[in-house]
């Protein structure tokens, strides 16, 4: 999967490609607009995130030329213009998303592969990754055979490790985004529910328990491995 990222902020810039060089993505970063706009004509990314204020052409610019060429390359657009007209601007360009500024640089990602994903006809209802099945619909995950219904906390934990395989996520990023708490409550929540899915999903007799795709990183957090 490649990326192309045009973002003139530099630390911005440094963030996020921080973040795809973590999640094992390939990228070209580009600054200016008018560099940016032939970079988005071409045919060799799978994805595209876009900063709106440019110098050169503006984003909405670009976005608008890379339609209108009849290309259909995901866009992700990053701004720190967050209201609704704003909004409704990039998406009546073409947007596939919108990502306002400040964001956590895990969410991204977690966008980009979603919208690759569709972008390839991927079946949005049912993930597959390293043998263990989940689907959106019912909550039902199957790893080994072994089929169960998760309560609706275990499935948001575990398609949120599932959608950036090979990321590791800290406790705190797990605690933001599944329980939607800002700070670190000092419990084992999280670790709890981790060892909640893995006795419903690990089978008596079956695979060795080492086997089960979400692996725990000593003093971090937890990654969903690929297998």
């Amino acid at each position: 999967m490649k990326i192309l990222l045009i973002e003139d902020e530099a630390k911005i810039a440094e963030l996020i490609v921080a973040g795809f060089r973590s999640a094992g993505m390939q990228y070209e970063c580009c600054s200016d607009g008018n560099i940016a706009l032939s970079k988005a004509l071409s045919d060799g990314f799978d994805a595209i995130v876009l900063d709106l204020m440019l110098p050169g052409v503006n984003g909405i610019d670009i976005l608008r030329a890379v339609r209108e060429r009849g290309k259909l390359t995901p866009v992700i657009v990053l701004t720190a213009r967050a209201e609704l007209p704003d909004r409704l601007a990039g998406f009546n360009a073409g947007a596939d998303d919108y990502l306002p500024k400040p964001f956590f640089v895990e969410e991204l990602v977690v966008r980009v592969r979603a919208l690759v994903a569709r972008q390839r006809g991927q079946n949005d209802t049912v993930m597959l990754q390293s043998g263990l099945q989940l689907n959106r619909i019912s909550r039902e995950a199957n790893w080994a055979g072994c089929g169960v219904v998760l309560s609706q906390r275990e499935f948001t934990l575990i398609e949120y490790l599932m959608r950036s395989p090979g990321h590791i996520f800290s406790r705190t990023q797990i605690l933001k985004h599944v329980w939607g708490l800002d700070f670190d409550p000092k419990t084992n929540v999280v670790d709890v529910c981790i060892q909640r899915v893995r006795k419903k999903l690990i089978p008596t007799h079956g695979p060795d328990p080492k086997d089960f795709p979400i692996e725990a990183i000593r003093g971090i957090g937890y990654r969903f491995r690929e297998i």
